[in-house]
């Protein structure tokens, strides 16, 4: 019904938009002209004495009404001359072959063609393509060149940024032509530099390719002599190697420039302005790996029509699982977060981008088995993602008993309620951190790894057949929490950017691969029985020094690391150490059907022995007996050790037993 509305409405010229009524207007007077204007280049002065001006008329009345009906069936006045192109030229050459195929036969029920020499149609085919398509590109080709009018292409005056681009391609050019559209834009190119040698010596819109980016030393040192030293460093490719462009930060930062990119062509942004932004060098851009893109159509298969749980909705992780599920169309979304705030943002968010999407927002904490309860009861979700964690090593390790409450019991009761009451999947979100944990928040998520493992594996116990995913990966950045957020503090302070080690180094990833990883794992951890007790763990290529990471925020900024940014060395802090694995040395890992994910084999215990020893430490936390809690601790998780770290505070010292006080080593193997 909309769409036939919407094709009636169009077959109106009054309906036009008012510039596309003067554009048909202009088009159907130059097609009544054409004809003319053809038979005096076929006929020179002689054209009167060859017709008559009745029969001028009448003839090109006749071909207005033919061209009129062309014009108006061939699409050409859904584009804007302002952006004139080829796919225009080709409407148009569809339009003027209709108008003369229909003005042919029109013209011969009317004169038998007897006025009318037969190649003036040939003729006014080139004549009337010409006289259309010429205001078209002319008109373009003033706005192309408006900024040119008030002041000289690429002019350095004050005020102005001189920029060197990076790639010789299509995204250069579009970055010259909007400097050139643009005349508000700080930004006046000096030069580019290529990728290969082909293009040096070669010029785009008026630019030379000065060299190629091994040459960058070379290319800025002549700008500097011309006096045209560029000031900042722009990436026109949106694709660059990550490694290229971590060196291109080391160069700029040697050079006295900064770094920055285009905006990305696919990046759809609310409120885009029409001015040319340039945009700072993401993190994300600095990885050393390409960003892992995953399949997504297994991943909408799961999801859609069916009703999604997530706990920690509100948080990092959280809340762009939500973000991305509710793209999946699912039936219902349901959002738990015991942080109020948190939880309104993420379902404010959702209502205004989903208004339609059935959800609901719940206040709910993981370590209250009647409140999990209840939810599943109710709402009977096929899907739960469990985001909900205390994840925050130092504020873990000053508070043990809570990190275990939330962290490995809060999984349990989640776990626990999802294999009760039918629910199709459950995915646990784990952490590089539970491999040989030196923390208290490490070992609890290995706890957490360890239950939910144990839950897949016991055919007897699941009757209902829940799969049990499990999804490890490191720091996520920009995460609540993580180093980036912290560094972009001290930054903003003047710093100094504090490390707690030189050496240190973690695994990173970007919010979007974290996110996508779950996905994709849940999607394959539910399909079949093979992954039964697995790990899914995204490849995530080799860690990086958290040192350098520091550095490269401090290039990003514009500043140089150690002269105008100190980075300050403050020790490794409890429970830390100084890398992070993602396997544990009996995880072997495994490839999967998906590019750049990995799987461990199964390294679980016994689901009834753990029961117990849960029981234990549930009782121990309700009692706040925290020798007991880390007992049970060392028990389940006898790999963990602070031995990589630095020691406990003293207070925790005095408060919080050995971990394996109480436990022989043999009782510590059998229960492993």
């Amino acid at each position: 019904m909309i769409k036939a509305r919407t094709v009636k409405k169009r077959l109106f010229f009054l309906n036009m938009p008012p510039r596309a009524r003067l554009v048909y207007l202009h088009d159907v007077i130059m097609a009544t002209l054409s004809l003319f204007v053809s038979l005096y280049l076929r006929l020179g002065d002689g054209v009167w004495s060859y017709i008559s001006v009745e029969e001028l008329l009448r003839s090109s009345a006749l071909f207005a009404g033919c061209a009129a009906v062309a014009f108006y069936t061939q699409r050409m006045y859904i584009g804007i001359w302002r952006y004139a192109s080829l796919e225009d030229l080709i409407a148009i050459f569809r339009g003027v072959t209709l108008a003369l195929v229909l003005f042919l036969p029109a013209l011969f029920l009317l004169s038998r063609l007897d006025y009318i020499p037969r190649s003036i149609l040939f003729i006014n085919w080139f004549v009337l393509m010409a006289m259309l398509g010429a205001p078209r590109f002319f008109y373009r080709f003033l706005k192309d060149r408006k900024f040119e009018l008030r002041r000289q292409a690429y002019q350095l005056d004050s005020g102005t940024i001189p920029v060197l681009l990076v790639g010789a391609g299509d995204a250069c050019e579009m970055f010259l032509r909007s400097v050139i559209q643009d005349s508000t834009t700080p930004y006046v190119p000096v030069g580019i530099v290529a990728e290969n040698e082909t293009r040096v010596g070669r010029r785009i819109r008026g630019q030379e390719v000065l060299g190629t980016l091994e040459q960058l030393t070379d290319v800025v040192r002549l700008l500097k002599a011309r006096g045209q030293k560029p000031h900042k460093l722009i990436l026109t490719k949106d694709d660059m190697d990550p490694a290229r462009v971590s060196a291109l930060l080391d160069d700029c930062a040697a050079l006295g420039m900064s770094l920055a990119r285009m905006p990305r062509v696919t990046e759809l942004k609310s409120g885009l302005k029409e001015n040319l932004v340039v945009r700072p060098v993401a993190l994300e851009d600095l990885l050393g790996r390409p960003q892992t893109v995953l399949n997504r159509d297994p991943v909408i298969a799961m999801a859609r029509g069916r009703r999604v749980l997530i706990t920690g909705a509100g948080g990092s992780i959280g809340s762009e699982l939500v973000r991305q599920i509710a793209d999946l169309d699912p039936s219902r979304l349901l959002l738990a977060d015991s942080s109020e705030f948190a939880l309104y943002t993420i379902d404010m968010e959702i209502g205004e981008r989903f208004p339609d999407l059935s959800r609901r927002a719940l206040i709910a904490d993981v370590r209250d088995v009647g409140r999990i309860e209840s939810i599943m009861a109710q709402e009977k979700p096929e899907l739960v993602f469990h985001a909900a964690a205390l994840k925050h090593v130092p504020m873990v390790e000053m508070n043990p008993l809570e990190g275990l409450r939330t962290n490995a019991l809060g999984t349990q009761i989640v776990a626990n309620a999802s294999r009760r009451h039918g629910v199709r999947t459950m995915v646990l979100i784990s952490t590089d951190k539970a491999v040989n944990p030196t923390n208290v928040m490490g070992a609890a998520k290995r706890m957490a790894e360890t239950w939910c493992q144990a839950l897949d594996l016991d055919e007897k116990g699941n009757p209902l057949g829940t799969h049990f995913v499990t999804v490890r990966f490191g720091n996520v950045l920009g995460s609540t929490g993580s180093v980036v957020p912290l560094f972009q503090r001290q930054l903003a302070k003047g710093g100094p950017l504090t490390v707690t080690h030189p050496d240190i180094t973690r695994f990173f990833m970007t919010i979007r691969e974290a996110v996508e990883l779950v996905l994709q794992a849940a999607a394959l951890g539910s399909r079949a029985d093979t992954y039964r007790g697995s790990i899914f763990v995204l490849d995530m290529g080799e860690p990086v020094k958290i040192a350098e990471l520091a550095k490269q925020m401090i290039r990003l900024a514009g500043l140089r690391p150690d002269d105008d940014v100190k980075i300050a060395y403050t020790g490794l802090r409890p429970g830390e150490k100084l890398y992070e694995e993602i396997f544990h040395g009996k995880e072997k890992p495994l490839p999967t059907p998906t590019n750049g994910i990995l799987v461990a084999e199964p390294r679980a215990l016994d689901a009834r022995v753990l029961e117990h020893h849960f029981a234990t430490l549930e009782q121990a936390c309700l009692g706040h007996d925290l020798g007991t809690a880390l007992d049970v601790l060392g028990t389940l998780v006898p790999e963990f050790s602070r031995s990589l770290s630095t020691p406990p505070p003293e207070k925790m010292e005095t408060t919080e037993p050995s971990r394996g006080e109480g436990i022989s080593p043999s009782d510590r193997a059998v229960s492993a």
